[in-house]
């Protein structure tokens, strides 16, 4: 499983036009093939900054989403309405299990 983080800070004023897009476009999202999970997330002190956090099945399908129609119009659109770059990472959960092989390599 991966698991997507990305912050996006928007101009106060935009963070309606912002709500309204992610509102029309979540559920597209989470019915993308290998999309597991996605919720929104706004920061405690700046109410102009949120996050998205998905999970994936995989990188590609993540990929496959960011190469699809859908993406191509909700990025552009979003993108639009920043006051900053948006800082964008991925992470898989650690197990110990994880965490020992990766310390033997």
């Amino acid at each position: 499983m991966l698991i997507r983080i990305v912050r996006m800070t928007f101009a106060p004023e935009r963070v309606p036009e912002f709500l309204q897009l992610f509102e029309a476009s979540e559920n597209q999202i989470r019915s993308m093939p290998g999309c597991r999970f996605l919720e929104l997330w706004q920061d405690a002190d700046q109410p102009h900054v949120y996050c998205t956090h998905s999970h994936w099945d995989s990188a590609d399908a993540l990929n496959a989403y960011r190469r699809s129609a859908l993406f191509g119009q909700v990025w552009p659109a979003t993108k639009a309405l920043f006051a900053a770059p948006p800082l964008t990472f991925s992470v898989t959960p650690a197990t110990p299990d994880q965490q020992a092989a990766d310390s033997v390599q």
